[in-house]
Formats: C-alpha cells, structure tokens, sequence
C-alpha cells in the first residue's frame, strides 16, 4: 500500500533567500487544488528539497488531478515508506515489483542517498537491492540502458522512500509568485495557450474579451467562457471582463479606411484593456501574437498598436511556430473549445486587404475622425465582469 505521494519541484530550488516564499505558496496552491476537486484537507509537509502528501489509506490516484494542475510542481510519485534498514529497502522494493500491472522482463535500481549519514552508499545499495530482486523475483533480468521498469528509492533522514512511478506536473513557478497580469482572450487557438504559459510563470491572470452583439452570437460568447473555465482549473477561478465592442467597430469601419480596421480595433483593445488592467491591478497585458501569423502580428503593426499604452505586452507565443502552440492547446484540453466554428469580433470585421505594414502616422490620422476617450470610457464603464469557476472532470497530460 502507498503512504505518501512524493512530489518534486524544479527551479524553486534556486530561489536562495526567497525560496521558502515560492515553496509556501506552492504547497497552499496544492491544498487548494486537492480541497477544491476531492472536498479534502490534505496533510502535507516539506523536507529538504520534496514535499510529501499523506495518504493516510486514501488512493493516491484521486490526488493525480489536482497535481498535474498545480503550477511549480516538475512531477510526482506515489511511493511506499519504509525503515532506514537494508532488509526492509529490499522487502518493500519487491512489493512494488509484485504491484505492477503488468509483469517486466528487465529492471534496474535507483538509489539516491540524500541522507549521508546512512552507512550504504548507494551504488552498494543498488546492488544489495538489486540481487535481492533477481533472487525473489522470476524471470527477471538486468536492463541498465533500457530497462521495463526502474526501481527507485530515496534515502532520506526519517526513512527511505519506494517506486516506479513518476508522473510529469506542469512545471513552471507556483501560481501567485509573479505579480497579476490582464489577458486579451479571444475564442482563438492563441490567447488562451498565452494565459496559460503566462500563468506556469507565476503571474496570476484575468481576462479581457471583447464581445460585438449582434454581429457575433451568444454562442461566440459562451465558447470563450469555457476556455477561462479551462484555465480556471489550474487557478480556481479567474475574473473575465466582457468588453460591448460594438460601438467602437461601427465608429472605425464608417469612418476610416478598411484597411486599417484591424490596427485601429487592436489600438482600442488595448487602450481599454489597460484602463481595466489599472482598476484591477494588473501591471502587464498578455497577448497570443505571433510574429507574422495574421496582419495585426507583424513587426509593424505591433509597433503602432504598442504605442496607445504604456503598459508592458507579455507575449508568451511571439516566435513559436502554428503547431507548437496547437500541441500545447491539446495538451490543455482548449484546442477542441477553440475550434468550434464561432466567430469572434476581429474576424467578423475583417477587410479583404489588411495594412500588413501600417504607418503610426497614418492610424493616428484615422482616428482624429473618431471620439477616441468617449468610446473607450464608454467601453469601460459598460463591461460586464463574470467569475469563472474551475470544472474538476477533465483529465490533463503533460509533455
């Protein structure tokens, strides 16, 4: 029977001084992820590089879930606790041989011996534990190189730790460590794999969507609310701020030639984006752009769209190419929310020849024929603000 689940860190261990900070926060971030999915406070505590998860009887499959959501967390282990004694080393590694699923023909053993004071170092310890195997264990052989299955077992300084298990987390920095940011959510592939990432990177988010009644549907809206209700998963529940951008898209295409609509709509997205970001605290936008991917992505159009604000551009996609940021929308379960055929404000708007090179002085020309502050202040004052809440059912998988 499992004891504890072993749960691994990455780059918090090179924190120094502040390390004990990011730490605090991931295992407070892992309690409210196993209390809000399984109804439980979970006992856990911190040892030297680990953080341990008691089971106390439970599965350790019901912890899974939550662990592969938690940001900070490199992987995980279910393991089995036994006494710093050889014997007992040896008993326990053949009892989570005789465990596995499914028989192995090859094997090695692992051994890592945190704990200098016990008196075995590890290579010996790998052969003690290994010819232990062979004897007790039928048709087994060593494997080295390419084993079926590895053994490993962690020498600690209360007792030593066993399995053969190791599950990917998310990695990244633990949710709340890097300040808050407003993320311009689209119904798009892009937007919500950038909050995403922006989000593995400690840096708490809401969202912004723009929302053009009656020109897209109640559908266009609802489909980019189950991709915050994705995201919210890993964070519990994220604020997304419904901005009425009609008004704003009617003034541009009357008034201003088609060929800047799209880097004039973009100029008050994020005007308004920062006006929303100021009352809410946040001190960066997040975009999905990526360079050259449509018109409003090049370096050109960033440029004179970048200009409007003051705030600082997270830009979490801006060099990968199309399928890595499909793979990781997969892999996150938005990729099938954002493909469904429900069109946003941008492509509803859409010129049949958009400036790919747009000159800032020709948009700031353009909009000296529209009430700029008027139609952002009303865009602002009229946004609704909806709380997502994380759905617990779906399953993730990671690199």
């Amino acid at each position: 029977m499992y004891d504890h689940i072993l749960i691994r860190y990455g780059e918090l261990a090179l924190k120094g001084k502040n390390q004990k900070t990011f730490l605090n926060q991931l295992v407070k971030n892992i309690k409210e992820l196993i209390k809000s999915e399984t109804g439980e406070e979970p006992l856990i505590e911190t040892e030297q590089g680990r953080i341990f998860l008691k089971l106390n009887g439970q599965s350790p499959e019901k912890y899974y879930e939550p662990l592969k959501k938690a940001f900070g967390v490199l992987s995980f282990s279910p393991v089995r606790k036994t006494e710093l004694d050889m014997e007992a080393m040896q008993k326990t590694a053949l009892e989570e041989m005789l465990a596995l699923d499914k028989k192995p023909a090859t094997f090695r053993v692992t051994v890592r011996r945190p704990n200098k004071r016990f008196p075995v170092k590890s290579p010996q310890a790998q052969k003690n534990i290994g010819a232990f195997l062979l004897r007790n264990y039928s048709g087994l052989k060593v494997d080295l190189h390419s084993p079926d299955v590895e053994v490993f077992v962690e020498i600690r300084y209360d007792a030593a730790y066993v399995y053969t298990r190791k599950i990917n987390g998310p990695g990244g920095l633990p949710l709340g460590t890097g300040g808050k940011a407003m993320l311009l959510l689209s119904g798009g592939l892009d937007s919500p794999v950038a909050g995403w990432l922006t989000m593995k990177r400690g840096v708490v988010i809401e969202a912004v969507h723009f929302y053009s009644y009656p020109y897209t549907s109640e559908r266009a809206k609802e489909k980019v609310l189950d991709l915050a209700r994705v995201l919210a998963q890993f964070a519990g529940e994220i604020k997304v701020h419904i901005v009425p951008f009609t008004r704003i898209q009617e003034s541009i295409s009357e008034k201003c030639y088609d060929s800047l609509w799209i880097t004039l709509m973009r100029r008050f997205m994020f005007r308004i984006a920062e006006r929303i970001a100021e009352k809410r605290n946040a001190l960066a936008l997040v975009t999905g752009e990526n360079i050259g991917q449509v018109a409003s992505q090049t370096i050109e159009s960033i440029y004179a769209i970048n200009r409007v604000i003051h705030t600082p551009v997270l830009r979490p996609l801006i060099t990968m190419d199309k399928e890595e940021i499909m793979n990781i929308a997969r892999n996150i379960n938005t990729y099938d929310i954002s493909i469904r055929p429900y069109e946003d404000c941008c492509t509803v708007f859409l010129p049949k020849e958009p400036k790919t090179k747009p000159k800032l002085e020709a948009c700031e020309k353009a909009e000296e024929l529209l009430r700029v502050e008027e139609l952002v202040q009303d865009a602002v004052q009229n946004t609704e603000v909806i709380t997502i809440k994380g759905k617990a059912e779906d399953q993730f998988g990671y690199f």
